[in-house]
């Protein structure tokens, strides 16, 4: 019997998307409002669950605790209060859109956490618009 368990997690982060390749009117008519080149901010919010069998020693399928530090460490940590271009080695070629920042995230935290449980992350970059990535 799989079971999903999920934790929220929330952060504040500034960006631009832009590719440098392209002159500022071809990134102005892609990406509009988020081509400034003085940045923009989002109030991030993320759920990150876990998939897997129930462990019938613990009850669990991923201690909460556990997942909840790791977010705080490999996410939170990174990316709040920062300026995603600037500041994130992972955005220095990689444009912060929110699908890319979503796969960012997976793969930091895929690392840490059983390969037998599946993973995914929900990123809302508003409140109407969210991405998810399952790897």
């Amino acid at each position: 019997m799989k079971v999903k368990v999920s934790r929220k997690a929330h952060f504040n982060a500034a960006h631009r998307l832009y590719n440098k390749d392209w002159s500022f009117e071809k990134n102005d008519a892609v990406f509009g409002k988020c081509n400034n080149p003085k940045f923009h901010g989002h109030n991030y919010d993320l759920i990150v669950s876990v998939t897997g069998e129930i462990d019938p020693e613990t009850g669990y399928v991923m201690d909460m605790k556990v997942l909840k530090d790791l977010i705080k460490e490999e996410v939170e940590e990174a990316f709040d209060h920062k300026n995603l271009n600037m500041d994130v080695a992972e955005f220095a070629e990689l444009n912060p859109t929110a699908e890319n920042i979503a796969v960012v995230i997976w793969n930091k935290l895929r690392p840490h956490i059983n390969t037998a449980n599946e993973i995914e992350v929900v990123l809302y970059e508003t409140p109407r618009n969210f991405v998810t990535y399952s790897g």
